[in-house]
């Protein structure tokens, strides 16, 4: 009986339990959201601000270091300024 039984089964689990599930992930993949334009313009945004703010905090702490040298010696989890590893610059037209 056994015999009959376990090749059903994989049979069975292979050609309609797999595609199955495959493909019931694949729909809920496709139905899930998208980014809209609306979104990409507020990252874009959100990224420019970002930037701006850690320019900001360049600046005072350049002003910072000038009056008080030792200051940074003092944070012991300060890290390296922003000339010492420059980022690559932001393209927004470089998008996915």
């Amino acid at each position: 009986m056994e015999d009959i039984l376990v090749p059903i089964f994989v049979c069975g689990t292979l050609f309609v339990g797999m595609p199955w599930v495959i493909l019931h992930y694949v729909t809920k993949w496709k139905q899930a959201p998208k980014i809209t334009n609306e979104d990409e313009k507020l990252l874009d945004e959100l990224y420019s601000l970002a930037r701006r703010l850690e320019d900001r905090l360049g600046t005072v702490e350049r002003i910072i270091a000038a009056d008080h040298p030792e200051w940074r010696i003092s944070m012991p989890l300060a890290e390296p300024t922003a000339q010492s590893f420059p980022t690559p610059s932001y393209d927004p037209t470089r998008r996915n």
